[in-house]
């Protein structure tokens, strides 16, 4: 039930009945937006997404990079143990960590990172090793380059070179 307002300046009393904002001055109803507005929106997310996008494609990239190169810092902590232990650093990655140089590896049995954006491989014998980290075919990493680190703890960043054959990589 509604209330009406009693105008205590009217001598006799007389209700005023109260207005309905949702009635224009034309009398229609405002119940939504006009297909201008909408369009506006439309717009401007448009434009807001067509910023966002790519930064966010470049976030993702370079956090992916970031696991590969703490797995290879993680992978060459594990030769170091191994070559603690056996005065070799060894030669699989894949073979299961037993801590020994000629019967064990680094215990990475499918060959990638843990976010499986990049293969590992590993190369040296005895002395030295070169573990490299090269973006797998049809992941985001493609095209970003390979990582690489040495028992010496030369860590290089092949940008924008999967074959890790730049005459000038970055350090990591």
């Amino acid at each position: 039930m509604k209330h009406h307002r009693v105008i205590s300046s009217c001598p006799t009393g007389v209700a005023r009945k109260p207005v309905d904002r949702s009635v224009r001055m034309s009398g229609r109803f405002n119940n939504g937006f006009s297909l201008i507005e909408l369009m506006v929106v439309v717009i401007i997310v448009g434009i807001l997404a067509a910023i966002a996008l790519p930064s966010y494609q470049n976030y993702v990239i370079r956090g992916a990079r970031s696991a590969a190169e703490a797995d290879l810092l993680d992978l060459a902590s594990l030769e170091e143990k191994i070559y603690l232990n056996s005065n070799a650093y060894t030669a699989s990655v894949t073979a299961a960590y037993d801590g020994n140089a000629s019967t064990g590896g680094l215990g990475r049995a499918s060959g990638q990172t843990t976010n499986g954006k990049y293969a590992l491989a590993l190369s040296g014998v005895g002395q030295t090793f070169k573990l490299t980290a090269t973006p797998v075919a049809g992941t985001s990493q493609v095209g970003d380059g390979c990582l690489t680190i040495e028992e010496n703890g030369l860590r290089q960043w092949h940008q924008n070179n999967d074959a890790c054959t730049s005459a000038s990589p970055v350090s990591w």
